[in-house]
Protein backbone atom coordinates (compact mmCIF):
# COMPACT_ATOMS: atom_id res chain seq x y z
CA UNK A 1 0.00 0.00 0.00
CA UNK A 2 1.08 3.36 -0.80
CA UNK A 3 0.28 6.57 1.12
CA UNK A 4 0.39 9.99 -1.09
CA UNK A 5 0.10 13.19 1.36
CA UNK A 6 0.53 17.05 0.28
CA UNK A 7 0.87 20.03 1.58
CA UNK A 8 1.57 23.71 0.99
CA UNK A 9 -2.15 24.95 0.22
CA UNK A 10 -3.02 28.17 0.83
CA UNK A 11 -4.83 31.16 -0.12
CA UNK A 12 -3.03 33.01 -1.98
CA UNK A 13 -3.86 36.43 -4.65
CA UNK A 14 -4.15 36.18 -8.33
CA UNK A 15 -0.57 36.36 -9.78
CA UNK A 16 1.33 34.63 -6.91
CA UNK A 17 2.83 31.79 -6.60
CA UNK A 18 2.54 28.30 -4.85
CA UNK A 19 4.40 25.05 -5.05
CA UNK A 20 2.99 22.07 -3.48
CA UNK A 21 5.08 18.91 -2.40
CA UNK A 22 3.81 15.18 -2.30
CA UNK A 23 5.38 12.79 -0.42
CA UNK A 24 5.34 9.40 -0.71
CA UNK A 25 5.42 6.22 1.82
CA UNK A 26 7.66 4.37 -0.30
CA UNK A 27 10.82 4.53 -2.77
CA UNK A 28 9.20 6.35 -5.89
CA UNK A 29 11.71 4.96 -8.18
CA UNK A 30 8.80 2.19 -7.94
CA UNK A 31 6.70 4.26 -9.14
CA UNK A 32 6.56 4.85 -12.90
CA UNK A 33 4.26 7.77 -13.45
CA UNK A 34 3.61 9.89 -10.24
CA UNK A 35 0.55 13.09 -11.36
CA UNK A 36 -0.64 16.01 -10.07
CA UNK A 37 -5.02 16.22 -10.35
CA UNK A 38 -7.42 19.20 -9.28
CA UNK A 39 -10.84 18.93 -8.40
CA UNK A 40 -12.89 22.38 -8.73
CA UNK A 41 -16.32 22.41 -6.69
CA UNK A 42 -18.94 21.10 -8.79
CA UNK A 43 -16.13 20.07 -11.55
CA UNK A 44 -14.79 16.47 -12.43
CA UNK A 45 -11.07 15.50 -11.44
CA UNK A 46 -8.81 16.44 -13.99
CA UNK A 47 -4.98 15.86 -14.78
CA UNK A 48 -2.61 18.90 -14.08
CA UNK A 49 0.75 17.59 -14.96
CA UNK A 50 2.92 13.61 -14.80
CA UNK A 51 5.98 13.09 -15.02
CA UNK A 52 7.99 9.79 -15.13
CA UNK A 53 10.55 8.37 -13.28
CA UNK A 54 13.33 9.33 -16.38
CA UNK A 55 12.12 13.01 -15.81
CA UNK A 56 9.60 13.32 -18.87
CA UNK A 57 6.48 15.74 -18.17
CA UNK A 58 3.39 16.03 -19.41
CA UNK A 59 0.46 18.85 -19.09
CA UNK A 60 -2.83 20.14 -19.73
CA UNK A 61 -2.41 21.83 -22.62
CA UNK A 62 -4.17 24.91 -20.70
CA UNK A 63 -1.77 25.14 -17.94
CA UNK A 64 1.48 24.62 -19.92
CA UNK A 65 4.09 27.39 -19.17
CA UNK A 66 2.78 28.35 -15.76
CA UNK A 67 2.81 25.23 -13.87
CA UNK A 68 5.95 22.94 -13.64
CA UNK A 69 5.84 19.79 -12.28
CA UNK A 70 9.39 17.62 -10.52
CA UNK A 71 10.17 15.10 -8.41
CA UNK A 72 13.29 14.26 -5.84
CA UNK A 73 13.20 10.59 -6.05
CA UNK A 74 16.07 10.72 -3.34
CA UNK A 75 13.46 12.26 -0.75
CA UNK A 76 10.32 10.13 -2.30
CA UNK A 77 8.72 13.37 -3.14
CA UNK A 78 6.81 15.21 -6.40
CA UNK A 79 6.22 18.40 -7.01
CA UNK A 80 3.99 20.97 -8.50
CA UNK A 81 5.50 24.39 -8.82
CA UNK A 82 2.59 27.10 -9.32
CA UNK A 83 3.14 30.25 -11.02
CA UNK A 84 1.20 33.10 -12.24
CA UNK A 85 -2.51 31.75 -10.23
CA UNK A 86 -5.68 32.55 -11.50
CA UNK A 87 -8.83 32.61 -9.77
CA UNK A 88 -10.25 29.62 -12.00
CA UNK A 89 -7.02 27.40 -9.99
CA UNK A 90 -8.81 26.87 -7.04
CA UNK A 91 -9.46 23.39 -6.43
CA UNK A 92 -8.26 21.22 -4.40
CA UNK A 93 -4.55 19.08 -5.46
CA UNK A 94 -4.58 15.87 -4.97
CA UNK A 95 -1.20 13.54 -5.40
CA UNK A 96 -1.70 10.41 -7.75
CA UNK A 97 0.61 7.58 -8.18
CA UNK A 98 -0.39 3.92 -9.62
CA UNK A 99 1.36 0.80 -8.98
CA UNK A 100 1.07 -2.62 -9.48
CA UNK A 101 -2.88 -2.30 -10.68
CA UNK A 102 -3.70 -0.02 -8.12
CA UNK A 103 -4.30 3.69 -8.02
CA UNK A 104 -3.48 5.66 -4.85
CA UNK A 105 -4.58 9.13 -4.12
CA UNK A 106 -3.61 11.36 -1.05
CA UNK A 107 -6.37 13.02 0.68
CA UNK A 108 -5.16 16.65 -1.41
CA UNK A 109 -4.91 20.12 -0.24
CA UNK A 110 -6.82 23.30 -1.08
CA UNK A 111 -5.42 26.26 -2.88
CA UNK A 112 -7.57 29.09 -3.31
CA UNK A 113 -6.92 31.89 -5.81
CA UNK A 114 -8.59 35.20 -4.73
CA UNK A 115 -9.19 38.12 -7.25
Amino acid sequence: QVQLVESGGCLVQAGGSLRLPCVASIRIERINVMGWYRQAPGKQRELVADITTSGSTNYADSLKGRFTISRDNAKNKVYQQMNSLKPADTAVYYCNAPLERLTYWGRGTQVTVSS
